[in-house]
């Protein structure tokens, strides 16, 4: 049975995550863009498909991915076989992403590569950096030497990469670290890091995700060297209803598509779990009932949310943003995605974890607030810049590079720990609003405007998934002075005194 207050607490975040985006582009629609009633009913509609497909998914999620992946940890430190350790963890880090929603909507989104063509190199990278992290865990690398070490390799390959390629492969590496992915991820990394009796492991459980953000950017440029052809021009499909009654035999017939690609891939991960539990887990009977209960769960968010996606709210982004071009008003593109991005930020509930968590790292030197501002100030910024991007055709190394620059060099400024949350956190910015219709939206106006979709519109993803990486070190920049500063010059030695001499007590307080 479904947990009414878990439900009621998972509807509330998806309302609070769908709704700013709804309540901008309804009254955008209804007194300044025209688009068609049909669009806009569709619209509506998939809103409210995609609130209760979050909600139902994010609270099977919780139920299934993070029990196996605590289960499975658990398991991996008994045994202690580190070869066992890596070849569970590729195999796990795989056939989770083939599930990520965000990955799911990039894929269908990105012309001119197939779609699963892109999802299997982005889960197999996931795999491979999932791998490297044990291995990181287990022997105590330092995070920076790796991020160093891979970032320069990311941009040696970018500056020889087919241009196409480049701004979805920085996309993936956002979209990769979603509700299915990291709460399985992080789970894993606390079970292995128990191996380690050291002070450090626990720190070093952080990380993972930064890692696992590397593995699908280095995959798809990879793949920008192998795939015949570079990508194509955009081949979004617009689904107009004439009439309330098209428009509901029109989700009703995408739905078993997105049913069948939601079980493909939810199957992997379903028949891995029923091995494991046959092989060395051997849950009680009502244990394993819950976590395929979750499974289920999930299953039927994920329908729900993709078609919502596919039919309603994409169309309407991408409908949208040519409009406004068409009407004249390009250059409100970019306070427009300012406004989304910070009503974006500030609704998603990870966000609000990951300042908590900075407020009780500091001990309050950095407030929950404060980190709130600052990242809603950034991701608006990267919204922003994003559509800068789309009106000038800027590159976007001309961005990426200084932006990943400076968030290096931080890693040598602010203590280990903001490092490894900054860059775990880089994909708590780019939500799911992110992927389902700003990427739309700039797709959009960048085809009305004639630019080319592969290397002007993609990079949103990127964009947003770099500020937190820069903002959360910052603040912990911020947290070293204010610690440095508070520091009390040492105390006073007490002045010694006779063994006959009155002490006047009041007089030593005042």
């Amino acid at each position: 049975m479904i947990r009414k207050n878990a439900l009621s607490e998972k509807l509330q975040e998806a309302v609070d995550s769908v709704l700013p985006i709804a309540l901008i582009v309804s009254l955008l629609c209804f007194f300044f863009v025209p688009v068609g009633s049909g669009l806009m009913l569709s619209f509506l509609v998939g809103t409210v498909m995609i609130i209760a497909g979050m909600a139902l998914f994010t609270l099977g999620s919780e139920q299934s991915m993070s029990q196996i992946g605590n289960l499975i940890g658990a398991r991996l430190t008994k045994s202690r076989n580190i070869w066992l350790i890596l070849a569970l963890s590729f195999i796990m880090g795989v056939v989770i992403t083939v599930a990520e929603p965000d990955l799911q909507v990039l894929a269908t989104n990105v012309p001119g590569i197939d779609r699963m063509a892109l999802i299997a190199t982005v889960s197999v990278g996931v795999g491979l950096f999932l791998a490297v992290s044990m291995v990181r865990i287990l022997l105590g690398i330092p995070l920076r030497w790796l991020l160093l070490a891979f970032y320069g390799l990311v941009f040696v390959l970018a500056f020889l990469s087919d241009p196409g390629f480049l701004a979805v492969s920085f996309d993936s590496g956002g979209v990769t670290t979603g509700p299915m992915t990291v709460p399985f991820i992080m789970a894993l990394g606390v079970g292995v890091a128990s191996i380690r009796s050291d002070e450090k492991a626990k720190d070093d459980s952080f990380g993972l995700v930064a890692l696992c953000s590397i593995g699908p950017i280095l995959a798809v440029l990879l793949l920008g060297f192998l795939y015949p052809g570079s990508a194509g021009s955009s081949e979004t499909v617009i689904l107009e209803f004439e009439d309330s009654m098209s428009l509901g035999w029109g989700y009703l017939s995408a739905l078993p598509g997105y049913m069948e690609e939601v079980a493909t891939a939810l199957a992997p991960i379903f028949v891995f779990f029923l091995l494991f539990q046959l092989a060395a887990l051997r849950l009680p009977v009502a244990q394993l009932a819950r976590i395929v209960v979750g499974i289920l769960y999930t299953y039927v968010g994920l329908v729900l949310f993709l078609t919502g996606v596919g039919v309603g709210f994409s169309s309407l982004g991408y409908v949208l943003g040519g409009e406004m071009v068409n009407q004249g008003m390009g250059l409100l593109l970019v306070p427009l995605a300012v406004l989304m991005g910070w009503f974006i930020i500030n609704a998603e509930p990870a966000v609000h974890v990951l300042n908590k968590q900075v407020e009780d790292l500091t001990s309050g030197a950095i407030s929950a607030k404060a980190m709130g501002r600052s990242l809603c100030i950034a991701v608006a910024t990267a919204n922003g810049l994003a559509m800068v991007r789309v009106l000038t055709g800027i590159p976007i190394l001309w961005i990426l590079v200084p932006g990943y620059l400076l968030a290096l060099v931080l890693t040598f400024v602010v203590p280990p720990i903001f490092t490894a949350i900054a860059f775990d956190s880089g994909g708590v910015a780019s939500g799911p609003m992110t992927a389902t219709f700003m990427l739309p939206f700039a797709m959009g106006a960048c085809s009305t405007l004639g630019g080319n979709v592969m290397t002007d519109a993609f990079g949103l993803v990127a964009l947003v998934a770099l500020m937190p990486l820069i903002t959360v070190q910052v603040m912990g920049a911020v947290y070293v002075v204010k610690l440095r500063r508070s520091v009390q010059p040492a105390a006073q030695p007490m002045p010694a005194y006779g063994d006959d001499e009155i002490i006047e007590l009041w007089e030593e307080v005042a």
